[in-house]
């Protein structure tokens, strides 16, 4: 089954499900539905950072701040967060990531439900190659000086995401 093919829920601009389709059919016609961002942290408190594979269907070759994805038909934010962590990451036992805030993200690629999580990994990572096509930990300061240059394109639904998180004050310490 390709990405394209996979159910996804449609919800309203309450966040109700309405229905399900296939992704490929939401992300043609603009359907509302459901995305998780998961900030993953290093034992020193770095950000993972990575750039998306060109084969991506929505911001291809585009750099990341959090990993996620979308929630598939029938599935929780918290389930979905844990799931794509553990995914994208290439990870196994990774902890439940902690939910943080959610907002409904409108701009360019369409609109969806966008449930912001965090979670600490401490084990080695090992990025799924069909997803990730770079990736490094990044202290806080880089990743806002790498923003601020220009030079990377940022996926815009992460960028919305990291700086509402980094408007809602200092990230926690573990």
């Amino acid at each position: 089954m390709s990405a394209a093919d996979e159910v996804l829920d449609v919800v309203d601009r309450d966040d109700r499900v309405t229905g399900r389709a296939p992704r490929g059919e939401v992300y043609a016609r603009g359907l509302l539905h459901r995305c998780v961002f998961v900030q993953a942290r290093d034992a020193e408190g770095r950000i993972f950072v990575h750039r998306r594979t060109a084969s991506k269907l929505v911001f291809p070759a585009y750099y990341d701040m959090f990993v996620g994805g979308v929630v598939g038909a029938g599935e929780s934010y918290a389930r979905a967060a844990l799931r794509e962590a553990g995914e994208e990451l290439g990870v196994r036992g990774l902890p439940q990531p902690k939910p943080l805030f959610k907002f409904l993200y409108e701009g360019p690629g369409g609109a969806w439900w966008s449930y912001v999580h965090e979670v600490r990994c401490v084990l080695p990572v090992s990025p799924q190659e069909s997803e990730v096509d770079w990736y490094a930990f990044l202290t806080q300061e880089e990743l806002d000086r790498r923003i601020g240059d220009g030079e990377w394109p940022w996926v815009p639904d992460g960028l919305e995401a990291y700086r509402r998180l980094r408007a809602s004050g200092p990230p926690p310490v573990d």
